[in-house]
């Protein structure tokens, strides 16, 4: 038998459904065993911006993903397409599925300081030009990473010339920025890269034959390590398991992520058009899932196929204070990094423009801070 309910209750039976918490609010709908799994693995969902930075934990500060689809390039390696409509030197209108970012003729982020962090830059697809205040220079890009210690204090910059004269010229990769701990914020600035040979790249099958791959950038993935950090990141100890992996999964295929230790924040990112579940429960897309670390999780793949970025680590737990490229723990350190920018320009500036580039396309190298030379094997 039905009970009758009045206006007044309705409206407010309603409204309490509607503020739940999620996991409440599901619990209506789905059995209270499954909800209790997803509540010990699942600590926070974010959803992704559009545009713009994704959301980070510490010891991670900043991660974005750029993805451009640039037309035929001209023999100044420029897009071969009308710039009119683009606020050039600040476009990321993402107008015709590409920007020009920072750059005027050429796409990419002309020269720009840093301070008291690393960037770790990933590239699936397309060519970064970097050239810095400490006369270091490098062309990497399609498998390859830079990894780059800031520390003291670095002036680069990052552009992405275009090669490709007949077809379109692609470019792909995650950009993350790494907290170092106070100690070590005043370093000597350094980089390493790691060419797309170097990055472990596992095969796993799951229980239907499907293959699942795990590029480790940082960390390991069972017995299989990652290049080693630069020497003073919060990476570099072991202790700390910093972890950064991207998963690749096919169409229906799984992969167990496992678990890793108490105190660890771990997050994996899931871009929109990617739809993926956790064991087998709630089906995920365009959004950043904090994850308790004590527990491993089933993903599932249910899109064509998909590409997860998992940053995991433990947190370096000091105040941040962030201004513009300078990341510090007080504001007078903030105004420190200025005051000493404005007066040493971070070892100047020996290139003809802002924004560099290494000519023609004759295969990649790294010329690096240490005044060592690396090319991919």
């Amino acid at each position: 038998m039905l009970k009758k309910f009045k206006r007044r209750k309705i409206l407010k039976l309603l409204s309490g459904i509607l503020f739940l918490p999620i996991e409440k609010l599901l619990s209506n709908f789905m059995p209270k065993k499954d909800i209790t799994i997803q509540k010990g693995l699942i600590n926070k969902v974010t959803r992704l911006p559009e545009s713009g930075p994704w959301p980070t934990i510490d010891p991670f500060l900043f991660c974005v993903h750029h993805n451009d689809i640039y037309p035929a390039a001209t023999k100044k390696f420029s897009p071969n397409a009308s710039l009119i409509g683009r606020t050039l030197g600040n476009d990321f209108s993402n107008k015709d599925g590409w920007n020009m970012y920072h750059g005027e003729t050429i796409p990419g982020f002309p020269k720009h300081p840093h301070r008291g962090f690393e960037t770790l830059t990933i590239v699936e697809k397309g060519i970064i030009d970097h050239s810095d205040s400490l006369g270091a220079r490098a062309r990497y890009g399609d498998g390859d990473a830079q990894w780059l210690t800031a520390g003291d204090g670095i002036n680069h910059s990052e552009m992405f010339p275009l090669f490709d004269q007949k077809n379109q010229n692609k470019i792909d990769f995650f950009q993350i920025w790494i907290n170092l701990p106070s100690y070590n914020k005043r370093s000597n600035p350094n980089f390493e890269i790691f060419w797309n040979d170097d990055i472990p790249k596992i095969s796993v099958m799951d229980s239907k034959g499907i293959e699942a791959v795990v590029e480790v950038i940082c960390g390991k993935y069972n017995d299989n390590i990652a290049p080693p950090p630069p020497l003073n990141s919060w990476a570099q100890d072991e202790n700390n398991q910093v972890g950064v992996w991207i998963l690749r999964l096919k169409e229906d295929g799984d992969f167990r992520l496992p678990k890793s230790i108490a105190g660890v924040n771990r997050s994996i990112y899931i871009p929109k058009d990617n739809k993926v579940s956790l064991n087998r429960r709630n089906l995920f897309s365009n959004c950043m899932i904090e994850l308790n670390p004590e527990r491993d999780c089933i993903l599932s793949n249910e899109s064509d196929s998909a590409k997860i970025l998992l940053l995991q680590g433990k947190p370096i737990n000091e105040p941040v204070y962030q201004h513009g490229p300078f990341v510090m723990n007080t504001r007078a350190e903030i105004k420190e990094a200025f005051d000493d920018y404005n007066k040493t320009g971070f070892g100047g500036w020996s290139w003809k423009n802002s924004g560099p580039i290494h000519g023609k396309y004759q295969g990649k190298f790294a010329k690096l801070i240490s005044g060592k030379t690396s090319k991919p094997a």
